[in-house]
């Protein structure tokens, strides 16, 4: 199991995790090692444009939501460089970013769900 995977099963149980993830896909959004914070979401009112940790064909990413399909009740994710990891249903997307280091991330203000303080 790993980093993401752990996180994945705390936010998914309904906590908020404060933790630092590597990489480079989510330049200049998120930064490789910037501390992140990230809590349970409603699935249902996620964007485009909002970060969200989830799963996709067995991998758990800190990624874009690039499209919506609502009726279908899932979500495009994709890096903040143009690769589309691919569609997953909502029971599939754990939580949303709602800090970058000490920056609150825009439009996070009613999705998130049962967090802990």
């Amino acid at each position: 199991m790993g980093v993401l995977d752990a996180v994945a099963a705390r936010v998914a149980a309904g906590a908020t995790v404060v933790f630092r993830p590597t990489g480079n896909s989510m330049v200049p959004l998120i930064r490789s090692r910037d501390r992140v914070t990230v809590a349970p979401v409603d699935p249902a009112a996620v964007q485009p444009g909002d970060i969200v940790l989830a799963r996709v064909a067995g991998t758990v990413y800190l990624h874009l939501v690039s499209a919506v399909d609502a009726a279908n009740c899932r979500v495009q994710i994709s890096s903040n460089r143009g690769r589309v990891n691919g569609w997953t249903s909502h029971a599939r997307v754990y939580g949303i970013c709602t800090r970058v280091e000490d920056a609150d991330r825009p439009r996070t203000e009613g999705k998130v769900r049962n967090a802990e303080p």
